[in-house]
């Protein structure tokens, strides 16, 4: 199975920690990677009149990535599938910030493609609710099934 890295929003505004960031550079090269930066544009999301907190104006990913696609709120932005599938993947290892939001909008879309999302929990934290990314996880195994969650290294062996 064709398999493609999407490193979601790892970006100096969200302060990733030294061993995310780490740990996604030294697996990005591996594979094709597509990283995601979030960019504050008010006209697009509302995140600062709704939310009162914005994302940085012109922020760029902390980890290289093949391809980057810029968005302005939580999904990709459409061209990302076409990407994908001009490529011929059929499964995407997620990693980033926030799993219960923004990987996990990545991983609906992705599904909703018909594509095969999954976690890589050690790589992702979740969101000010739960840092740890467990309630991300629990979210993504709920919604795309008990495989679509590596837990550790180990588990990319053999995919």
């Amino acid at each position: 199975m064709r398999q493609a890295l999407l490193i979601v929003d790892v970006q100096p505004c969200f302060s990733p920690p030294a061993w995310q960031v780490e740990g996604i550079a030294k697996l990005a090269p591996t594979m094709h990677s597509v990283a995601t930066v979030e960019r504050h544009d008010e006209a697009v999301t509302p995140f600062w009149r709704q939310l009162g907190w914005k994302p940085a104006v012109a922020d760029e990913p902390l980890v290289p990535a093949d391809k980057v696609f810029v968005k302005h709120g939580y999904l990709p932005p459409p061209e990302f599938i076409g990407h994908l599938k001009d490529l011929g993947i059929e499964r995407v290892l997620v990693c980033g910030i926030q799993a219960d939001t923004c990987c996990l909008a990545a991983g609906f879309m992705l599904f909703d493609a018909g594509l095969n999302p999954t976690l890589l929990k050690w790589l992702t934290v979740g969101s000010s609710l739960d840092r740890s990314a467990s309630l991300g996880a629990n979210l993504w195994r709920h919604h795309f099934g008990a495989g679509s969650i590596l837990h550790d290294p180990e588990g990319l062996q053999g995919t």
